[in-house]
């Protein structure tokens, strides 16, 4: 008899979906409401929050709000319809691809209706079954979805290990030159959980001897790293040798929508070539028409930059010198890692946001080792020196109760039905 599809559904949540009757709607999927900001409502109450990806502080910035106002009273919310390739392209898209492109120091550039399924798109689009992928092992989820549509063969190298690059770029030469195919390295310019900066100085140098093309994911970097801000490209000095950049809008942009940059040839090859884009609705004016101003004030108000780092600076310092362990961050991604069990850790956070009024994200096993509890921050421009020593007060607070046993008691008297 063939099994039903779904008992394995209704019999194993997954690691993550396992918790769900425990932390669904304030672990997970939590409502924040109120403008978005440092200062937000949580369940009825006011908290700080260090969860938003709104680096440059733009979601509320006046100008970006009358823009994105203006676009929707001018255009609706259904103009343009259609794919662009058919009936969707306009000349504002056309703009903004060649604002964007000339940002990032980079001949051409295309607009993705979305960063996660455009990245995936463009992998896919770039190689063929005879190529070879090289990725990160820490690559984030959307390229690791990307790899997955790959055919052919493709390596993982330890994370930011440049022994390992070598070894696999070795190895995926070897192979290259029997398929016939090429090599593509996947890496980022900044990694999202740890904070870490892609080598991609050190893997740009290795093009001197290896033959690869680069394609680099800078959702992290873009707007918030380089004197210009157009990402870690031009922190480290090599944004010529990133074949294909790309960055999301759902960052430092504070909206929806993505783009990637390159060589006209490339991007004339992934205009039509890129199925995520090609059978999909262009994307809406309000937020071509938003990104356009945001932009603009990225390129013309460095001091939003400088805002952000005073911040990040004065967060990370304070964290280091009550002897937090921050990993090796040089980004503005701020880890704080403690160690901890699952249960301890919904104990800890519940602690934060009722009793200290900060909400931030917790990251657990599977996503990280188990016995380790990570405490993700992002600062942002608008948070005050006053929001981190705040925040800096709450996080000594729990780290003693972390460690005398306070957590480890108050989880081991909650029923829990589940292995942490």
């Amino acid at each position: 008899m063939v099994k039903d599809l779904f008992e394995r559904i209704q019999n194993n949540k997954g690691p993550l979906g396992k918790w769900a009757s425990q932390a669904e709607g304030y672990y997970v999927f939590p409502k924040l409401e109120g403008e978005l900001g440092p200062r937000m409502q949580f369940q009825g109450k006011n908290i700080l929050n260090w969860s938003l990806n709104d680096y440059l502080g733009l979601a509320n910035h006046p100008e970006v709000r009358k823009a994105d106002t203006d676009a929707a009273i001018q255009y609706g919310a259904a103009y343009p319809m259609g794919a662009r390739m058919m009936s969707g392209h306009t000349d504002v898209h056309e703009q903004l691809e060649k604002e964007l492109a000339a940002f990032v120091m980079k001949e051409s550039a295309y607009l993705l209706n979305f960063g996660y399924q455009g990245i995936m798109s463009t992998i896919d689009a770039l190689v063929t079954k005879n190529d070879i992928i090289v990725y990160d092992v820490d690559a984030h989820a959307c390229i690791i979805d990307g790899v997955r549509l790959h055919m052919g063969k493709r390596f993982t190298y330890r994370h930011n290990d440049l022994e390992s690059m070598e070894k696999n770029l070795q190895r995926a030469t070897k192979m290259a030159m029997e398929t016939g195919g090429g090599i593509l390295f996947i890496t980022e310019g900044v990694f999202g959980m740890r904070g870490q900066q892609g080598k991609l100085k050190e893997i740009v140098a290795m093009k001197e001897k290896y033959n690869f093309r680069l394609l680099v994911d800078d959702a992290h970097g873009f707007g918030t790293l380089g004197k210009t801000g157009a990402g870690a490209g031009e922190e480290q000095g090599c944004q010529d040798g990133i074949d294909v950049y790309f960055s999301t809008f759902a960052k430092s942009m504070a909206s929806i929508g993505a783009f990637i940059a390159a060589d006209k040839d490339v991007i004339d090859y992934l205009k039509y070539n890129l199925r995520s884009q090609m059978f999909a609705k262009a994307l809406p004016m309000i937020q071509t028409v938003g990104a356009l101003k945001r932009l603009e004030l990225l390129r013309n108000h460095p001091e939003l930059k400088d805002k952000l780092w005073e911040n990040v600076n004065a967060l990370q310092s304070g964290l280091k010198a009550r002897n937090f362990n921050i990993g090796d961050t040089n980004t503005c991604v701020t880890p704080v890692y403690l160690e901890g069990s699952v249960p301890e850790a919904m104990v800890m956070v519940n602690d934060l946001r009722e009793n200290y009024g900060i909400f931030l994200s917790i990251v657990i096993y599977p996503v990280i080792p188990k016995g380790i509890i990570l405490l993700r921050m992002i600062p942002t421009s608008s948070h005050t020196l006053s929001d981190i020593d705040e925040t800096l007060t709450a996080f000594e607070a729990i780290r003693e109760k972390l460690e005398n046993g306070t957590y480890k008691k108050i989880a081991d008297a909650t029923t829990v039905d589940l292995d942490a």
